[in-house]
């Protein structure tokens, strides 16, 4: 994959229109797989392999796990918040400023574990969901839009893909596979 192809490896993220029971599925199972498949993608990389972005002027492999991990961890509070209340504004970070910060040079086994924790208790929480569950919001300050919980479920689904595809297609390089 070229450098333009690597910004966005499973293509750009599209709302969907609508969905099924069986999008739904998917979607939960993506995030209930993401962390045995990142620890699969990373598996025998050592330290300078981690460092390697997965583009010119992109994340390195560690910041793009960290990065995850703290996404992620933001995204369930986001859920929560919306089941909780009506319609919270959510507070947004600076995911690239977040990513300079000393923890994201820490080894990547402590965001592997966040990850499967927090996607333990947001795939068990995704599962128990009504129908009008699906349909409760948030607000995303930064764009002032109304998100529903089904196109949160889908926009994470889209970035653990679309992160998991930056390491995976960073790894075959690393194997000599592309």
């Amino acid at each position: 994959m070229t450098d333009e192809q690597m910004k966005y490896p499973v293509g750009k993220f599209a709302p969907p229109a609508s969905y099924t029971n069986e999008n739904i599925r998917e979607w939960i199972d993506d995030l209930k797989t993401l962390p045995g498949k990142l620890r699969h993608a990373i598996a025998g990389l050592n330290y300078r392999e981690l460092d390697t972005p997965y583009r010119t002027g992109g994340w390195t492999l560690r910041q793009v796990i960290h990065h995850l991990a703290d996404s992620h961890m933001n995204s369930i509070t986001r859920f929560k918040l919306a089941l909780t209340e009506n319609n919270p504004v959510i507070k947004p970070y600076e995911e690239a400023d977040w990513a300079l910060l000393p923890d994201y040079r820490l080894p990547v086994e402590p965001s592997l574990k966040i990850l499967e924790g927090i996607h333990q208790h947001f795939v068990a929480l995704l599962e128990s969901f009504t129908e009008n569950e699906w349909s409760r919001t948030f607000v995303h300050p930064a764009s002032g839009e109304t998100i529903s919980l089904i196109r949160g479920l889908a926009t994470y689904s889209w970035h653990s893909r679309h992160h998991l595809a930056h390491i995976t297609e960073t790894v075959k390089k690393f194997a000599g596979k592309e």
